[in-house]
């Protein structure tokens, strides 16, 4: 079966060389950035072509499209269970987490794989990592601190681990949440153990585990483990609710350690490589900081003044789930309150900000009335995704949107409606969809808590 599958990968590549997968979190180069052509360059009048859509459970996590599949992460609750109406509440929901495969040109399910879980966790609407598909394996991480290594061509399990059980790993508020990354013959995961196991690195095709590393008093956070080269050194770097760490990624020996606490274990937003020997990293209570990275060091070139997570307090940049994307001198992300902003990379200070990107349906109609949405909402949300010279940002309200974003401001070119908002936990009787969409095969494919699709965007 691993022959066959190995076979029908290399047809497939093949056979569309100008195709590009998105087969992990944030993308093929794990940097959120869409490198395909000959896309749309404006929306059709009628809106863009949905090819297919298939229903799924609830859940945070994006899809990823890798060799003409697709694989999703998500909660089947149980009959009697109920969604809690509040993110904050911690009540049990019952059901299973259950793995998806399914056949990107058609949305039919090639086959799924299931296994219980009770969450304990507040926001417990579903798991939260993307699947990372790496050859002949998919990988995925349930909020519960289910662990899977399973066959990409029929799901066969063929290791696994739990955190909890396995590493006497507290479980954190939010469930784990960090995307697992491979680095050549290693899956590099933040499991949270106790006895300085906070950061494992497995053995990807047997799960044995070849190093162990660092601890964190208290809940991680989720900040997903990257490797950037700093001072001519592969670095793994680690955010947690601590601090911010270079790490040796064949040893996981510490190279470097900046402080910086951050509240409410909110380190969601992916750390970003600013040029050659920058680091970025934003918070949503805490705000942004700059460090300047060596082999062995880092110095903190700025760090946020802000004193507190509104609008009015806020001075740089304070993300609560979007990660930023730098572009020379300027660095673009969504603020605490739904702001898009650009700041200055060196220095933090504001060039601009705009809420047309994450507040409500905006029509050509509405935007000519009222240029900019009146109020500012708590947590609002769009992910940016470089695309060429312009950006497609997919928002909460299930806006996809094609835009320009230079330091002279935010132009918006063109935008539609994809998919309903179904989440209700974001409070104030406000539906959202928090989850990152996959681009690949010049589609978008995204996902609420009832349905999956793929909407074509090729020119």
């Amino acid at each position: 079966m691993r022959l066959f599958w190995s076979l029908v990968v290399t047809v497939a590549s093949a056979g569309a060389t100008k195709a590009e997968d998105w087969p992990q979190w944030l993308g093929t180069k794990r940097d959120g950035v869409w490198r395909e052509t000959d896309l749309v360059e404006k929306f059709p009048q009628s809106g863009p072509k949905q090819v297919w859509k298939t229903e799924v459970g609830v859940g945070y996590a994006g899809p990823a499209v890798a060799n003409g599949r697709v694989f999703l992460l998500d909660l089947v609750p149980a009959a009697d269970a109920k969604l809690p109406e509040s993110g904050f509440a911690k009540g049990k929901v019952s059901g299973k987490e259950r793995v998806q495969c399914l056949d990107a040109a058609t949305g039919k399910r090639v086959w799924a794989v299931d296994y219980p879980a009770e969450y304990t966790i507040s926001y417990a609407a579903g798991p939260r990592c993307t699947p990372t598909v790496d050859g002949d394996l998919v990988y995925t991480l349930g909020a519960m601190g289910d662990l899977k290594a399973l066959s990409a061509a029929d799901g066969k399990v063929v290791w696994s681990k739990n955190f909890m059980k396995d590493y006497n790993a507290s479980l954190p508020v939010w469930g784990f949440s960090s995307h697992p990354l491979v680095d050549g013959d290693k899956l590099i995961c933040l499991a949270g153990g106790s006895d300085d196991r906070l950061v494992i690195a497995f053995d990807k095709k047997t799960g044995k585990e070849l190093w162990a590393s660092q601890s964190c008093q208290g809940d991680f956070g989720y900040s997903p483990p990257m490797i950037y080269e700093f001072g001519g050194k592969r670095q793994l770097i680690i955010w947690h609710t601590r601090a911010v760490l270079g790490l040796e990624p064949e040893t996981g020996k510490r190279l470097w350690r900046v402080d910086f606490d951050v509240r409410y274990a909110l380190t969601a937003p992916t750390p970003r490589k600013v040029g050659d020997d920058k680091l970025f990293i934003t918070s949503f209570y805490n705000g942004s900081m700059l460090l300047k990275v060596g082999a062995d060091k880092a110095d903190i070139v700025w760090k946020s003044k802000a004193k507190g997570e509104t609008p009015d307090l806020t001075t740089d940049l304070s993300s609560i789930m979007a990660t930023p994307v730098i572009v020379g001198d300027n660095i673009y992300g969504v603020c605490s309150y739904g702001q898009l902003r650009c700041i200055e990379t060196n220095t933090g200070k504001r060039v601009w900000e705009s809420m047309l990107a994450t507040r409500g349906k905006r029509t050509p109609e509405k935007i000519a009335a009222a240029p900019e949405p009146d109020g500012k909402e708590r947590w609002s949300l769009a992910f940016l995704i470089p695309q060429g010279d312009r950006y497609f940002l997919f928002n909460e309200q299930g806006d996809l949107i094609i835009a320009k974003l230079t330091p002279k401001g935010y132009e918006e070119i063109d935008r539609a409606h994809i998919i309903e908002p179904t989440n209700s936990m974001a409070g104030n009787g406000r539906l959202v969809v928090w989850m990152h969409p996959a681009f690949a095969n010049k589609c978008v494919f995204a996902r609420n808590d009832k349905e999956l699709i793929c909407v074509s965007l090729a020119k």
